[in-house]
């Protein structure tokens, strides 16, 4: 039991002692300097105007909308992208066609781009959904790429030897050797997401985090906005949680925390 409550505690520890001091920071400093409230609200403002906008119902309905569009368009890039490193890495000619465009799709600023699809598709969710996806496809095609490129070559020579067909091969050898890859790939690209949910709705919405971003602005309630900031940071951190606890339950063999311990 000591040894867990200290793993625990050593975990957990420096980032709550940490958020704790920066808060009593936050809250104290600037009134010492006579800083408006208006420019930069005290933790304890943000935690009042959070508590009225849940209160008038604007908090729990747009959350889940952003929420929605960052998870599908998270998902829908990512399993597209995944596919894309496959095929790319399958054939150095469909690697020398496709890799410019891709390129190319990325280098294009999202800012730019996302006027473009919501008049395309529209207001609704599904603009939303598709920036969310093209913002997060990269960094896992990147990856994904990586990780069906760096096979073993003994690992493919036995395969070949036991008469393995190429779907064998890619389930049991070439996709488990790159799912490190690949999680790294979605570690990023799971925070991307919010952040293309929220472009998209800032161009054009009626519903969503962003939205209620705009209004408070428009209404001058900063308390507010830092109130949805909060949210949204906190939305960050609980999603690249979980796509952690994912990396180290499927990929055991390769667990992120293992990459920083020496030998004992």
């Amino acid at each position: 039991m000591k040894t867990r409550v200290a793993a625990m505690l050593e975990r957990y520890g420096p980032p709550i002692l940490g958020g704790i001091v920066m808060l009593l920071v936050w809250e104290f400093v600037p009134a010492i300097f006579n800083v408006s409230k208006l420019l930069l609200p005290p933790p304890s403002s943000i935690a009042q105007s959070l508590w009225l906008i849940y209160d008038r119902g604007l908090l729990v309905e747009n959350f889940l909308v952003t929420l929605a569009e960052a998870l599908l368009g998270f998902t829908i890039g990512s399993v597209t992208a995944i596919f894309f490193a496959f095929i790319v890495t399958r054939s150095l000619i469909i690697e020398r066609t496709l890799m410019p465009y891709l390129v190319g799709l990325q280098a294009l600023p999202k800012v730019a781009l996302a006027p473009l699809i919501v008049v395309w598709v529209g207001i609704g969710i599904e603009s939303k959904i598709l920036i969310a996806a093209i913002i997060s496809f990269f960094p896992v095609l990147i990856n994904a790429i990586v990780g069906f490129s760096t096979v073993e070559a003994e690992k493919i020579d036995l395969m070949r030897s036991l008469v393995a067909s190429r779907w064998q091969q890619f389930r049991i050898v070439i996709f488990p050797n790159s799912l490190p890859f690949i999680f790294a790939g979605l570690n990023v690209a799971i925070v991307l997401s919010i952040t293309g949910a929220l472009v998209g709705e800032f161009i054009g919405a009626d519903r969503g985090l962003g939205n209620l971003l705009l209004q408070l602005n428009f209404n001058m309630d900063i308390s507010g906005m830092f109130a949805v900031l909060t949210v949204l940071a906190l939305l960050g951190i609980v999603l690249y949680a979980l796509v952690r606890f994912l990396h180290v339950r499927f990929v055991f063999w390769a667990k992120p925390d293992n990459l920083r311990s020496g030998p004992n």
